[in-house]
Parts: structure tokens; C-alpha cells; sequence
């Protein structure tokens, strides 16, 4: 192969074993394309590939579909992504049809009966930590290892005030649950190991759960909270199911950091926090005993 095929946000890069996706950073290419900036997508990671007319006259679309599970991105997204914002489409003017054709039609030839099946791991790499992003009530932040959730008192409940900021390591979680931005009820949850087998009648609603931040206007956005999403997922799919208590220790990931010191927040950003929770308690959202116990954790952190 060795072919090039430019088009529209991006340029495909045909190998014998794999496609370079590269994304252009133009005005009007999708923010999220510029976050992604290239991907290397093994011909084994996809499941279909197929050339079809485009929406506007002159063009052509190249599309491949990738195997459930082999994409981390994808896998997040769950069908949620504009058309526009598809990594895995591409448009191209008519002239190009030729040679879109017959990139189609060689690697056609090299899927196995494998592409019919999900991936048993993720082949395409998803975007590396650190990541971080601005919810409507908090801020989420990915180092590899773990998430942790830091809440605005301008938006965040009192439910996850009393909580206070949360921290999970990668070997707590068991998947990760994306809703677009773009809708009604956007939101990134994290679901802890197990979760879903207690008999506890479902998780709270997003704006209540400790392990769910909301997104608004503005604050979320798809370019910002699914990258980091995927980085998640891709670890909590490759850290594997916890190990038996009887069992062998887990082996380390390889290259796996070890996990940074607590940052001491700054003073101002502690007085806030306290000033906070004496409005809640003044509310009567805190009993007296929440408020001094929550007080004197902040205060520890000084």
C-alpha cells in the first residue's frame, strides 16, 4: 500500500498492517479532531470498511467501522458522535473515488473472520493522560492511574459537598459511562467494581452521585470530557478484573507510574470551601456535626 488519501479534516496513510489517521487543525475541523491529533488504527481493529456518496455533490466518504471493543474512543462515544465529529469517516473530493475504491477493496481482503467479532482488547491507542476537564459542578482530572473529582461550590449539590472531593484508582473502577454533552442529561459516571451487582434499586441521579460529575453549557464540552473518558476506560479495561483474595498478587502494568503526592491546595482555595459549608450548614443542609467534622477535614489540608 503506502497510499495517501487527503480529504476533508484529515489525511489517511495506508500501510501494510495498519491506516495513520492525521487530523488537520483548521478552524473548522472539529475540535475534538485537534485533541485526537493522529491515530494508528490496525487493519484488526476494524470490522467493515466501505466507500459511499457523500451529502454534497463532488464528494465521496470513506468509512471504516471499527470491532466493538477494539477502540477505547468509540467505545466511550457509544454512537453518541456527530457524523461530523466521526474519526473513522472520511470525505473526499469525487476524483478520489479511484483510489478510495482500492484501498476498500484491499483491505476487505485482509479482514478475518475476526472482524465479525468483538475486540477481546483495545488495539487503538486512546488519548494519553494527563487529561483534565470543567464540569458544570466540578473539575475531573485523569494522571493514568487515578481520577479524581474536585467540586465547585457555584454548582456542585450538597450532597457532594458532604461527600467531599473523591479520588478513584483505576483498580476501584469498572467501566465508565459517557453522555454527550449535546444532550439532555450529560454527564461522566464512574461505576466502582460491583456496583452493578448490588441490589440497590440503581445509582443516584448524576447531580446527587459522588462518582458522577453533570455538564452544562459551556462546561464538558466533547472534545474535553471524552478524550479523558477513553484514557479511563482503556485503563480500567487493561488493569483487568481484581484478583481473588487467595489468589497471586496482581503483576504490575508495565509503565505504570506510581502515584503522585497529594498537591496541598492553596489556603485561599481551603477558605472558600469552609465559607461554603457555613452556608450550607446555615441553610440547614449540614447538622453542627457535619459542619465541624467537614471543617476540620479541610483544615488538615492546610
Amino acid at each position: 500500500m503506502g497510499d495517501v488519501l487527503a480529504g476533508i479534516n484529515s489525511s489517511w496513510e495506508f500501510d501494510t498492517d495498519s491506516v495513520l489517521i492525521r487530523f488537520e487543525r483548521g478552524i473548522r475541523t472539529p475540535k475534538l479532531f485537534h485533541v485526537l491529533g493522529e491515530r494508528r488504527v490496525p487493519y484488526e481493529a476494524l470490522s467493515s470498511v466501505e466507500l459511499v456518496p457523500g451529502a454534497r455533490k463532488g464528494t465521496v466518504v470513506l468509512r471504516a467501522e471499527p470491532r466493538p471493543g477494539a477502540d477505547p474512543l468509540m467505545d466511550a462515544a457509544a454512537g453518541q458522535l456527530r457524523e461530523t465529529s466521526d474519526p473513522y469517516r472520511l470525505v473526499l473530493p469525487a476524483e478520489h473515488e479511484p483510489l478510495a475504491a482500492s484501498w476498500v477493496s484491499e483491505v476487505a481482503s485482509v479482514l478475518g473472520a475476526s472482524a465479525a467479532e468483538p475486540a477481546e482488547r483495545h488495539l487503538v491507542a486512546a488519548p494519553a493522560a494527563p487529561l483534565q476537564f470543567k464540569a458544570y459542578d466540578g473539575k475531573v482530572s485523569f494522571d493514568g492511574q487515578t481520577v479524581s473529582f474536585r467540586w465547585f461550590w457555584t454548582g456542585a449539590s450538597s450532597a457532594k459537598w458532604k461527600a467531599g472531593d473523591q479520588t478513584f484508582a483505576v483498580g476501584e473502577l469498572e467501566d465508565v459511562e459517557w453522555r454527550s454533552p449535546e444532550v439532555v442529561g450529560g454527564r461522566l459516571r464512574l461505576v466502582r467494581r460491583g456496583e452493578r451487582d448490588r441490589p440497590s434499586g440503581g445509582p443516584p441521579e448524576p447531580d446527587q452521585d459522588p462518582a458522577a460529575v453533570v455538564f452544562g453549557l459551556g462546561y464538558g464540552l466533547v472534545h474535553e470530557s471524552l478524550p479523558l473518558a477513553a484514557s479511563v476506560l482503556e485503563a480500567v479495561r487493561a488493569a483487568g478484573p481484581p484478583p481473588r483474595p487467595d489468589g497471586p498478587a496482581a503483576a504490575p502494568v508495565p509503565g505504570a507510574r506510581e502515584l503522585p503526592a497529594s498537591v496541598r491546595p492553596a489556603p485561599a482555595d481551603i477558605a472558600d470551601r469552609i465559607r461554603h459549608l457555613g452556608e450550607l450548614h446555615d441553610a440547614g443542609l449540614l447538622t453542627d456535626d457535619e459542619f465541624s467534622s467537614k471543617k476540620a477535614e479541610l483544615l488538615a489540608e492546610l
